[in-house]
């Protein structure tokens, strides 16, 4: 389980993350949601461990993330951010092996590089130049260089977990579906997967634990995806109007 208790943190004086409490337990996929600018990045940079909230704790496993090492971290957390910029020459097949020294894993487990592009649709493209592929390509590829660090969703330790940062901006739509069946396959083989997602019907169709966030705060979490996305949070939250929801969603305004 990782969990956030009363998270505070601050830029200046504008307040990003304003006593948020969640859970994102193995087994499930926890997606997050929210306008622009609601917190959602950061609130799962905290969950990771990149930032350092300025009050409250993330706790993984039972402990507080602030007393893991960074090799401890690395072996229990992948995290796959919105964009990646590699200035070096490396191959596809250099870029994911990051992740397996990452996750501190032996030579001999190299293979795991190749099954986890093969799972992404990278097949045949291990000695291809990283720099020559398209924007979707590359994101594909980053996605496989996280599961080689955290390959086997449950270890001797316990779960492991995925932490997505909007992994479908720049995919089509076979690919964005393909991208969070990897996902819930994870978590349906004992990991945690924390998802920033911006597409409402993808979110409300994979998520097995939907949290909205709305300026900085929680406004919004539970296990029924499809009843919390309804126009009432779609009014409140994302300031739409009934002539706007009716013409996005026409079966839910019906339905009201």
């Amino acid at each position: 389980m990782i969990e956030a208790h009363h998270l505070t943190l601050r830029l200046g004086r504008a307040t990003i993350l304003d006593n948020v409490s969640l859970a994102a337990p193995a087994g499930k996929l926890t997606v997050l949601i929210g306008p622009n600018g609601a917190g959602k990045s950061t609130a799962l940079k905290c969950l990771t461990g990149e930032l350092r909230p300025d009050g409250g704790t993330v706790m993984l496993a039972g402990r507080a993330i602030d007393t893991l090492s960074a090799g401890e971290l690395a072996r229990r957390r992948a995290v796959l951010p919105q964009s990646s910029v590699l200035s070096f020459p490396f191959t596809v097949a250099e870029v994911v092996e990051l992740g397996l020294r990452a996750g501190q894993r032996r030579p001999s487990e190299r293979a795991i590089a190749q099954d986890a592009l093969d799972l992404v649709g990278m097949r045949g493209f291990s000695d291809r130049l990283y720099q020559t592929l398209s924007g979707g390509e590359q994101q594909r590829v980053h996605l496989a260089r996280v599961l080689t660090q955290v390959w086997e969703p449950v270890a001797e330790d316990g779960p492991r977990y995925l932490f997505l940062d909007e992994p479908t901006s720049s995919l089509d739509i076979r690919h964005q579906i393909d991208v969070l069946e990897i996902a819930t396959g994870f978590a349906r083989r004992g990991g945690g997967v924390v998802v920033v997602l911006h597409d409402l019907e993808l979110a409300a169709s994979y998520a097995d634990r939907l949290i909205v966030l709305q300026r900085g705060r929680v406004v919004a979490t539970g296990d029924d995806a499809h009843a919390i996305v309804a126009p009432d949070l779609l009014r409140s939250v994302y300031g739409l109007d009934d002539a706007m929801i009716a013409k996005r969603w026409p079966a839910m305004a019906q339905a009201r």
